[in-house]
Protein backbone atom coordinates (compact mmCIF):
# COMPACT_ATOMS: atom_id res chain seq x y z
CA UNK A 1 0.00 0.00 0.00
CA UNK A 2 2.53 2.24 0.52
CA UNK A 3 4.00 2.03 -2.93
CA UNK A 4 0.80 2.96 -4.17
CA UNK A 5 0.96 6.32 -2.08
CA UNK A 6 4.30 7.14 -3.40
CA UNK A 7 2.93 6.30 -6.77
CA UNK A 8 -0.30 8.34 -6.74
CA UNK A 9 1.49 10.99 -4.47
CA UNK A 10 4.27 11.74 -7.41
CA UNK A 11 1.79 11.23 -10.35
CA UNK A 12 -0.30 13.91 -8.93
CA UNK A 13 2.83 16.19 -8.25
CA UNK A 14 3.95 15.56 -11.77
CA UNK A 15 0.88 16.65 -13.12
CA UNK A 16 0.37 20.04 -11.65
CA UNK A 17 4.04 20.73 -11.50
CA UNK A 18 4.10 19.66 -15.44
CA UNK A 19 1.02 21.82 -16.04
CA UNK A 20 1.80 25.21 -14.16
CA UNK A 21 5.20 25.10 -15.15
CA UNK A 22 3.74 24.38 -19.28
CA UNK A 23 1.56 27.73 -18.63
CA UNK A 24 4.71 30.02 -18.73
CA UNK A 25 6.30 28.09 -20.63
CA UNK A 26 4.44 27.63 -23.86
CA UNK A 27 1.43 28.96 -25.63
CA UNK A 28 -2.21 27.47 -25.68
CA UNK A 29 -3.98 26.55 -28.46
CA UNK A 30 -6.92 28.70 -29.28
CA UNK A 31 -10.34 27.36 -28.02
CA UNK A 32 -13.67 27.90 -29.43
CA UNK A 33 -17.21 27.37 -28.19
CA UNK A 34 -18.09 27.51 -24.83
CA UNK A 35 -13.98 26.21 -23.37
CA UNK A 36 -12.94 29.54 -25.75
CA UNK A 37 -15.92 31.77 -23.70
CA UNK A 38 -14.62 30.34 -20.42
CA UNK A 39 -11.09 31.00 -20.74
CA UNK A 40 -11.32 34.27 -22.15
CA UNK A 41 -13.08 35.03 -19.12
CA UNK A 42 -10.14 34.12 -17.14
CA UNK A 43 -7.61 35.70 -18.52
CA UNK A 44 -9.73 39.14 -18.45
CA UNK A 45 -8.96 39.04 -14.99
CA UNK A 46 -5.16 39.25 -15.67
CA UNK A 47 -4.56 37.82 -12.62
CA UNK A 48 -6.23 34.06 -12.61
CA UNK A 49 -3.91 31.91 -14.47
CA UNK A 50 -1.03 33.62 -12.69
CA UNK A 51 -2.76 32.70 -9.14
CA UNK A 52 -3.78 29.31 -10.60
CA UNK A 53 -0.75 27.84 -11.94
CA UNK A 54 1.58 29.56 -8.96
CA UNK A 55 -0.36 27.44 -6.99
CA UNK A 56 -0.15 24.13 -9.27
CA UNK A 57 3.70 25.10 -9.38
CA UNK A 58 3.31 25.21 -5.59
CA UNK A 59 1.57 22.10 -4.72
CA UNK A 60 3.30 19.91 -7.49
CA UNK A 61 6.69 20.73 -5.57
CA UNK A 62 5.42 19.88 -2.30
CA UNK A 63 3.54 16.93 -3.15
CA UNK A 64 6.75 15.48 -4.94
CA UNK A 65 8.95 16.54 -1.85
CA UNK A 66 6.54 15.03 0.43
CA UNK A 67 6.38 18.04 2.44
CA UNK A 68 2.55 19.79 3.63
CA UNK A 69 1.13 17.36 1.10
CA UNK A 70 -2.09 17.81 3.09
CA UNK A 71 -2.01 21.24 2.65
CA UNK A 72 -0.89 20.51 -0.67
CA UNK A 73 -4.31 18.02 -0.91
CA UNK A 74 -6.81 20.95 0.44
CA UNK A 75 -5.58 23.38 -1.88
CA UNK A 76 -6.35 21.38 -5.01
CA UNK A 77 -9.40 19.96 -4.14
CA UNK A 78 -10.73 22.49 -5.75
CA UNK A 79 -9.09 22.78 -8.60
CA UNK A 80 -9.25 19.21 -9.67
CA UNK A 81 -13.46 19.83 -9.02
CA UNK A 82 -13.28 22.35 -11.32
CA UNK A 83 -11.22 20.68 -13.89
CA UNK A 84 -13.03 17.67 -13.41
CA UNK A 85 -16.80 19.82 -14.06
CA UNK A 86 -15.02 22.01 -17.26
CA UNK A 87 -14.44 18.61 -19.09
CA UNK A 88 -17.46 17.09 -18.11
CA UNK A 89 -19.75 20.03 -19.48
CA UNK A 90 -17.29 21.83 -22.28
CA UNK A 91 -14.65 19.64 -23.00
CA UNK A 92 -15.37 15.70 -22.46
CA UNK A 93 -12.53 14.71 -24.39
CA UNK A 94 -10.35 15.23 -21.89
CA UNK A 95 -12.56 13.47 -18.84
CA UNK A 96 -10.61 10.64 -18.53
CA UNK A 97 -7.62 12.79 -17.79
CA UNK A 98 -9.98 14.81 -14.99
CA UNK A 99 -11.09 10.95 -13.78
CA UNK A 100 -7.40 10.03 -12.85
CA UNK A 101 -6.62 13.00 -11.64
CA UNK A 102 -9.53 13.05 -9.26
CA UNK A 103 -9.03 8.84 -8.23
CA UNK A 104 -5.68 10.19 -7.52
CA UNK A 105 -6.64 13.25 -5.41
CA UNK A 106 -9.89 11.41 -3.77
CA UNK A 107 -7.35 8.67 -2.95
CA UNK A 108 -4.45 9.97 -1.15
CA UNK A 109 -6.61 12.25 0.63
CA UNK A 110 -9.29 9.89 1.99
CA UNK A 111 -8.03 6.72 1.84
CA UNK A 112 -4.29 6.58 1.99
CA UNK A 113 -3.29 5.22 5.45
CA UNK A 114 -0.28 8.18 5.47
CA UNK A 115 -2.37 11.47 4.43
CA UNK A 116 -6.10 10.21 5.40
CA UNK A 117 -5.88 11.07 8.90
CA UNK A 118 -4.73 14.64 9.07
CA UNK A 119 -7.64 15.53 6.14
CA UNK A 120 -10.13 13.74 7.80
CA UNK A 121 -9.80 15.71 10.84
CA UNK A 122 -10.82 18.83 8.61
CA UNK A 123 -14.51 17.39 8.71
CA UNK A 124 -14.94 16.45 12.64
CA UNK A 125 -17.58 18.28 14.42
CA UNK A 126 -15.88 20.72 17.16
Amino acid sequence: MKHVTLIARLLLGFIFLGSGIAFFLTTPPPLEGAMGDFFKGMAATQYFFYLLKGAEIICGLMLMSRRFVPLALVVLAPIVINIFLVHAFMAPSGLPVALVVGALEVYLAFFSREYSPTIKQLFRAR
